[in-house]
């Protein structure tokens, strides 16, 4: 064992971020563990992404994050969670994969893609935005299909196909018609999601509306070939020309990690994880859950502004415990 932590956090994103603050301010040892750069998620998200939630909603540890509009986009938030990590000296290891975690009688032991680590407690923040939901038809996994969308400029002139209704979809499909794409809308539902950002949503009716784009209601893919894509649609069996498919379906946590923890999931479709709510502690004592990740399928539940929250909560659960175990 190289190293032994009072708390070790799985994931380095924003809620991570604020739990490593909550434990530095509190005297805790601690260690974030991330997988990737910094905020990887956000990273990762599209080149101009604006957030639903406005800047003050993203504030981690009351640390003003200023915009230069009400709602921030991604390379703001970069800049804003960069500088927390580098200014607060955080203890952060990224692109080191957690490959294992094992309780231990009263620890827990953290293997790593790097090292291995000794633990009191654990926290995990990883998110959901590593596992697409796939749509389970032939020709998915060709290269033309993406469950990831990053920038317009590479579908300009081409024929792209969008699954989707969310935000992701309708981001993506407006940003591309406007650099030059051909776009189809594939929707399941008989409109447009109706949790689309309130501003962006009357532009993606209006543009199908006109013809600008082109938008297949309650309707799904049934087969992806290199060159068109097969619908089945209300009017019938429909095949398109077609260049590259984004199938933008949602994500999810990435539940065979947690139940290899030992966490327990409901058994229906949201698989939600056991935790105590007072204490985001699961049935397994020193395990906590952060963030997203305690909504289960129900990704659209958790959000930054409203489980940051949790890093408070969690530390102080933990003191608590600490506080009793010294007495005893």
């Amino acid at each position: 064992m190289t190293n032994h932590y009072d708390l070790a956090i799985v994931g380095g994103g924003p809620i991570g971020i604020a739990c490593g603050l909550e434990a530095q301010k509190k005297g805790l040892s601690y260690l974030i563990i991330e997988k990737g750069t910094i905020v990887n998620s956000l990273f990762n998200y599209p080149v101009n992404m604006q957030f639903f939630s406005s800047s003050e909603k993203l504030e981690i540890d009351e640390i003003p994050f200023i915009s230069k509009e009400a709602k921030p986009k991604r390379n703001e938030a970069l800049e804003y969670y960069r500088r927390i990590v580098t200014s607060n000296k955080l203890n952060i290891h990224l692109f080191e994969t957690v490959n294992q975690v094992k309780k231990l009688g009263d620890r827990f032991e953290v293997a790593t893609s790097k090292r291995t680590y000794s633990a009191k407690n654990i926290i995990v923040a990883t998110g959901f935005y590593d596992l697409p939901n796939q749509i389970h038809v032939a020709g998915e996994n060709l290269p033309k299909v993406s469950h990831y969308y990053k920038d317009p400029h590479f579908y300009a002139s081409q024929k792209l196909a969008i699954v989707g209704a969310s935000n992701s979809a309708v981001d993506a499909a407006l940003e591309c018609y406007r650099k030059g794409a051909d776009v189809t809308l594939i929707i399941r539902g008989p409109e447009v999601g109706q949790r689309v950002k309130y501003w962006v949503r009357p532009d993606i009716i209006n543009r199908i509306k006109e013809g600008s784009i082109t938008a297949y209601y309650n309707s799904n893919v049934i087969e992806i070939l290199e060159n068109e894509i097969v619908l089945d649609t209300l009017e019938g069996i429909v095949r398109l020309e077609n260049d590259f498919v984004l199938a933008l379906t949602g994500y999810m946590p990435n539940f065979e990690f947690l139940e290899q923890l030992g966490i327990h999931l409901s058994k229906d479709e949201k698989k939600l994880p056991h935790y105590n709510s007072d204490t985001m502690e699961t049935n397994i004592e020193g395990l906590f859950l952060a963030g997203v990740i305690c909504g289960g399928m129900e990704t659209h539940k958790w959000f930054i502004e409203n489980s940051r929250i949790h890093a408070q909560i969690i530390v102080s659960a933990i003191l608590e415990k600490m506080q009793l175990a010294h007495k005893t």
